[in-house]
């Protein structure tokens, strides 16, 4: 909620101006209001007074900052205050104001533009808009902050060997603008993958867009990405820019892009490749800076097996693909997710919730996941809220969970259907999840695994080379 002006909040105040008389003046009004005023005459003083604030932790919510203190410096001195001091908001105090100057200011990043001689209603007026974006700004930056640790690849949560490489891709690739292509099932994370790639990469304070194939209509889709001009269409009464110009600098997230028709794979392909486009019913050619990665939640190499995605368009977006595992094949990453998730909504509910029952945390490593990380985050999500106690039991967890249908390795809902083959062939998959399960319990130890399977290191050895495992062990270590 936005700040409101009053006297008992005592917002810290900063004036810049050459005149004594009127900072004095400006002081006995601002002290008045209930307000911490400071006044500075020089430039020097006014940098000095801002660094102290902000290194104690208090920094101003507003800043005064007359013209002729400042002189022709003033656009710059503008622009040092929005970059070094984001939490004070600005008004510019002019003499002899014009609109061009004054255009200038707000365009800089001042809130507000005062001529002297200053008016009390004007004044007042004038730091309740400033208190306003004072408080705006510094819920941005605790979004930001609460943005940055959620995105804090240090301290991202799982030791999964495939998910390590992946946090690896993520830095490698992030400085750059490579096409990226992620594929994964729906829930595994690419949305926040994509997210971290884009905040840890130079565009971090430009835009991030996101839109979702599969979800808008074939024949909005080309509006949503490229925007149309006035008349193209019934219903277009007004120009319209699309995601691509809105991304324009920072980076466009486009998901489930193998729902995508051919038409329109056909115009990504050349926006891709060239960076420009028309819109819809226009003939004025855009051109964008733009970082593209794309994400499926199919194979994009079997849809060009079959016919259904482009196999120019595959090789253009195939430059760097992160591929992201499910969640049932992240066996050992289960516990310190749900642990994660249950503080975050402990914190969120004003709970005291310590943790999970022995009983609890099998169900939920035995359970199948179908929606991946993004079922499991609604599972402990229920459970914090639905909890007795103050550690989740298995009796807070859905039935789903805790009584799978024919026991926990059943299809789940989302599985193909039965395909006839050899029972050897069938037993892969479930065997290959119960050796990663318990190689990540013993922390890729191959005597303490091979002991607790009940076979021996020469047996486990070649299954762990059967599966692939041997590159994730490589990496665990």
């Amino acid at each position: 909620m936005a700040e409101t002006l009053s006297p008992a909040q005592g917002l810290r105040v900063l004036i810049l101006d050459e005149d004594v008389a009127l900072t004095r003046s400006m002081s006995a009004f601002l002290k008045r209001e209930g307000h911490d005023p400071l006044a500075a005459h020089d430039r020097p003083a006014a940098d000095a007074a801002l660094a102290q604030a902000d290194d104690a932790g208090t920094p101003f919510a507003i800043a005064i900052i007359g013209v002729t203190a400042c002189g022709d410096d003033l656009p710059e001195y503008l622009r040092v205050l929005a970059r070094r001091h984001r939490r004070t908001a600005v008004i510019v105090l002019a003499g002899y104001p014009t609109v061009e100057h004054a255009v200038e200011s707000l365009r800089l990043g001042a809130c507000d533009y005062l001529v002297k001689p200053l008016v009390d209603a004007e004044l007042r007026q004038s730091l309740t808009r400033a208190a306003h974006q004072h408080a705006l700004q510094r819920e941005n930056q605790a979004l930001r902050s609460r943005l940055d640790e959620r995105l804090d690849l240090e301290g991202i949560v799982g030791n999964d060997p495939r998910m390590r490489r992946v946090y690896d891709m993520i830095r490698a690739v992030a400085a750059g603008k490579t096409t990226v292509l992620m594929e994964g099932e729906s829930g595994t994370g690419k949305s926040l993958i994509a997210h971290a790639i884009h905040h840890h990469g130079p565009r971090r304070d430009r835009p991030f867009v996101e839109i979702s194939c599969g979800s808008i209509p074939e024949t909005l889709l080309e509006s949503e990405l490229f925007g149309h001009v006035k008349g193209a269409f019934t219903g277009a009464h007004a120009d319209k820019a699309g995601r691509f110009v809105a991304a324009n600098g920072g980076t466009l997230f486009l998901d489930e892009i193998n729902s995508a028709s051919p038409a329109m794979q056909l115009k990504l392909l050349r926006v891709l490749q060239e960076r420009r486009f028309e819109p819809v019913g226009g003939s004025k050619t855009v051109e964008v800076d733009v970082r593209v990665i794309l994400a499926s939640n199919q194979p994009l190499e079997d849809l060009v097996a079959s016919g259904q995605f482009r196999q120019d368009l595959y090789y253009r977006v195939n430059v760097v693909k992160i591929e992201l595992p499910p969640l049932r094949e992240r066996l050992g990453d289960i516990q310190p997710l749900a642990e994660r998730f249950l503080a975050r909504f402990a914190g969120e509910l004003g709970r005291q919730l310590v943790g999970f029952t022995p009983d609890a945390l099998d169900a939920l490593r035995l359970y199948r996941y179908p929606g991946n990380v993004r079922e499991l985050q609604n599972i402990v999500e229920r459970a914090a809220v639905l909890a007795r106690g103050q550690t989740i039991t298995r009796d807070d967890l859905p039935e789903a969970v805790t009584s799978p249908p024919d026991g926990p390795l059943a299809l789940s809902r989302g599985d193909a259907a039965w395909v006839p083959r050899p029972l050897e062939e069938a037993l892969r998959e479930p065997e290959k999840r119960i050796i990663l399960q318990a190689l990540a319990a013993n922390n890729w130890n191959r005597q303490r695994t091979s002991e607790v399977l009940g076979i021996n290191r020469t047996t486990l050895y070649k299954k762990m080379k059967t599966y692939g495992l041997l590159d994730d062990e490589r990496l665990a270590g």
